[in-house]
C-alpha cells in the first residue's frame, strides 16, 4: 500500500472534517516541514479559477479588478456555503478551493456566476475549472494542504504535492471546464471589499517573491529559511506591507467598491452619492478610532493587521514584503544563485505599494481576511520570465521532470 493510500486509510471515515480537524501551525518557518501536508481525502475536488490576460490588464492598470475578481471567488463560495471552513488560496490574478464532493454543484454554480459577474460588470474574462482529487491523483500527482494560523482568529491553507498546480494547467487547456452562467447572473459578494487604494511602502520597495522548490528539498528548505532570515531581521514588521495599526480606506471608497454596490438593477446617482458619504463615513471612523456600539475600530485595524495574507505556501513559496533596497537585493542574489544551482524556479517583482482587498463577513467579528498582492503587477509580473516549469510529482512538493509546460507569466497562473 502506498503511503498517501496509508494516509487516507487511516483518516477520519468523514471527510468532511478533514481541514477542520488539521491542527494549525502558527510558525510560518515549519512550512518546509512537508510532514504537516495531509492528503486530501479522494472524494474531495480542487476548484481553480484564473483571470485571462491578467498581465495586460494588470499593465493598463486594472490591478484592482483582477484583484477583485480573485478574491470575488472565494467571497461568492463562502457566503453560498458559510458554515464550512475550507482549504483555499488567493493567487492575485485568480483563486485556488478545495471543497468535499457533496459541494460540487454549488461550487460549480457559484464558479460559473461569478465568472459571468466578472466578464458583465469588469470586462474580465475568468476561466474557471473543476478537477477531482481522484483524477489529480490517477495523473500521478497529489494534493496536500496544512493550515497555518495568521493569528488567533485566521488561518489559511498552504498547499503542496503539485496536484494544484496540474489542475490549472488542465484550466489552461480547457479540461474540466466551467462555462459562465447566463448574462448577468450575480453570486453574493456581500463582505466583499475593496475601498482601499495604494499602501505605499514604509522602507523602499514592496516585493513580491515566488519560489518554487525542484529536487534538492534539503537546499530548499535552505533557502527558504535564507528569505525568511533576511526578511525577519533586516525588515520592520518581519516584512508585513501593511502599518501596525492597519491601512486607512479611501476617502470616497475607490471605484471597485462603488461597482459592488451599483453593481444592482436598482442602483442610481443617489445610490453612488449615498456610497460616497458612507466611504466618508468610514475613514473617518477608523481613523478617529470613535467607537460605534459593538464596533471598535482600533480593535479591527488591529486585526486587519494580524489576518493579512501576506506569506503563503502555494505549492512554493509566495510572498508580498515591505523592505529596503538592499534587502531587496540580497533576497533577489539568493534566489539566483538558488536557481542556478537547480534548487528552485524564481521571480520577484518590486514596485512601491500593496494593494488590499477584504473579505468581512461582520465588522464586530474578528475572523474577517485581507489578501494582499503588489499593486504594480504583483505575483503575476514575479514569475513573468519565460521558462520551461517542471510540475510536481510525489509527495513531497518538490518538483521532478516528469511533465514541463510553458509558464509564460507565472508559473501556475496566466
Amino acid at each position: 500500500m502506498s503511503k498517501i493510500a496509508q494516509e487516507l486509510a487511516s483518516a477520519s471515515t468523514n471527510t468532511e472534517d478533514f481541514y477542520a480537524d488539521l491542527k494549525p501551525f502558527a510558525n510560518f518557518e515549519q512550512l518546509t516541514n512537508f510532514d504537516r501536508y495531509l492528503p486530501l481525502p479522494d472524494d474531495w475536488f480542487i476548484g481553480v479559477a484564473d483571470v485571462v490576460q491578467s498581465t495586460r490588464a494588470i499593465e493598463i492598470g486594472r490591478y484592482k479588478a483582477v484583484n477583485t475578481v480573485a478574491a470575488a471567488v472565494l467571497v461568492a463560495i463562502t457566503n453560498a456555503l458559510p458554515r464550512l471552513g475550507f482549504p483555499y488560496v488567493f493567487g492575485g490574478d485568480g483563486a485556488t478551493v478545495a471543497l468535499p464532493g457533496k459541494y460540487l454543484d454549488d461550487v460549480r454554480y457559484e464558479l460559473a456566476r461569478t465568472a459571468a459577474w466578472a466578464e458583465d460588470s469588469l470586462g474580465l474574462v475568468l476561466r474557471v475549472t473543476i478537477v477531482p482529487v481522484s483524477e489529480i491523483r490517477a495523473a500521478g500527482h497529489d494534493v496536500r494542504v496544512a493550515r497555518y494560523a495568521a493569528s488567533e482568529n485566521v488561518s489559511y491553507a498552504m498547499f503542496t504535492g503539485g496536484g494544484v498546480a496540474w489542475a490549472e494547467t488542465q484550466l489552461k487547456k480547457g479540461e474540466f471546464a466551467i462555462h459562465r452562467a447566463p448574462l448577468d447572473a450575480k453570486p453574493n459578494l456581500s463582505g466583499l471589499y475593496c475601498g482601499f487604494g495604494p499602501i505605499p511602502t514604509e522602507q523602499g520597495v514592496i516585493l513580491s517573491i515566488i519560489a518554487l522548490p525542484l529536487e534538492d528539498q534539503a537546499s530548499y528548505r535552505a533557502l527558504v529559511a535564507d528569505v525568511l532570515t533576511l526578511i525577519e531581521f533586516s525588515s520592520r514588521r518581519s516584512g508585513h506591507p501593511l502599518p501596525e495599526g492597519g491601512p486607512l480606506p479611501s476617502w470616497l471608497g475607490g471605484e471597485i467598491q462603488r461597482l459592488l454596490s451599483r453593481d444592482s438593477p436598482h442602483a442610481n446617482l443617489l445610490t453612488a452619492a449615498a456610497d460616497a458619504l458612507r466611504a466618508i463615513k468610514t475613514r473617518i471612523v477608523l481613523a478617529a478610532g470613535i467607537r460605534i456600539g459593538r464596533f471598535e475600530p482600533s480593535k479591527y485595524r488591529r486585526e486587519m493587521w494580524q489576518n493579512t495574507d501576506f506569506r503563503k505556501f502555494d505549492d512554493g513559496l509566495k510572498m508580498t514584503v515591505d523592505c529596503s533596497p538592499e534587502i531587496a537585493e540580497a533576497i533577489e542574489a539568493r534566489l539566483i544563485f538558488a536557481e542556478r544551482s537547480g534548487v528552485c524556479l524564481a521571480g520577484t517583482h518590486r514596485q512601491k505599494s500593496a494593494h488590499l482587498t477584504c473579505y468581512v463577513p461582520s465588522n464586530i467579528q474578528s475572523d474577517h481576511v485581507h489578501f494582499v498582492d503588489g499593486a504594480d503587477g504583483g505575483y503575476a509580473a514575479a514569475a513573468a520570465k519565460k521558462r520551461r516549469v517542471r510540475l510536481p510529482r510525489g509527495t513531497n512538493g518538490h518538483y521532478r521532470a516528469n511533465r514541463s509546460i510553458d509558464a509564460g507569466e507565472r508559473p501556475h497562473r496566466d
